[in-house]
């Protein structure tokens, strides 16, 4: 899977700050009492409650062979989230968030607006550091555990169902301790370069080309501006209901 930029992404300004969001998230009333660990770091441990998942990377959708799975990443944004909500409502169907907690913690009304309307949660890292693969399991397991609890918290006690590496950056460690707090790895199939701005004709041909490689789309609802993301999702959405097929959500 593609990266989608070098180093630590548009994230990057961030990171000093995201390191510390630990003992922000300390004492969150919806985590249970921790118990066992997986690897190297304190950050690993899990809520004794959660129910381990399969560490492959997913791709599939739980529709089937005609199944969509749209996957948004990177926010929630103020400004483009609530009209990417608008157009999924407008045609009734559901997607997937990957948000970065930085984002969930900076915005949890726009966290609970998408619980709320039926979406499913994904835990995208605390800082979308794209080579965080070259790090450290402590690092690694921060990324991760503390972008879970900040979503956690930003939703109100929903917790992300799935873990999307920053640029596909997964390695056999961080799919293992995704898993092992219950987030299915999420891969992707079509990216739709919708972060370049390429202009809304090329974000659909790029879908109606590349769908027959699997079902997971790859959009973003922050980063930049989102105009051409929220309109080919208002073109491609009922193109692809007419051409027969279901949108749903990820295998787990």
């Amino acid at each position: 899977m593609a990266r989608h930029s070098g180093g630590r992404g548009w994230y990057g300004k961030m990171i000093g700050a995201a390191l510390g969001v630990t003992m922000l998230a300390t004492g969150a009333g919806v985590w249970s009492a921790q118990a066992g660990t997986t690897g190297d770091s304190p950050a690993a441990k899990k809520p004794s409650a959660v129910k381990p998942v399969a560490a492959t990377i997913a791709h599939s959708s739980e529709k089937g062979k005609r199944g969509v799975n749209l996957t948004i990443d990177d926010g929630p944004d103020p400004v483009w989230t609530p009209q990417v909500l608008a157009v999924l409502k407008e045609y009734d169907v559901k997607a997937t968030f990957c948000m970065v907690g930085t984002q969930a913690e900076a915005h949890p009304d726009m966290v609970k607006k998408v619980v709320a309307a039926g979406h499913r949660l994904c835990d995208h890292s605390v800082s979308h550091n794209t080579a965080m693969d070259k790090d450290t399991h402590t690092y690694q397991s921060k990324q991760i555990v503390d972008a879970e609890r900040m979503i956690t918290k930003a939703s109100g006690g929903v917790r992300p169902m799935y873990y999307r590496a920053p640029g596909g950056a997964f390695t056999p460690y961080s799919r293992k301790l995704a898993a092992s707090h219950g987030m299915r790895p999420l891969g992707w199939n079509v990216d739709t370069k919708d972060f370049e701005r390429p202009g809304t004709d090329a974000i659909v041909a790029t879908v109606q080309r590349e769908l027959p490689n699997g079902p997971t789309l790859l959009f973003h609802d922050a980063g930049g501006d989102r105009t051409q993301t929220v309109e080919s999702l208002r073109r491609l959405i009922p193109q692809l209901k007419q051409q027969g097929y279901e949108f749903g959500f990820p295998v787990r």
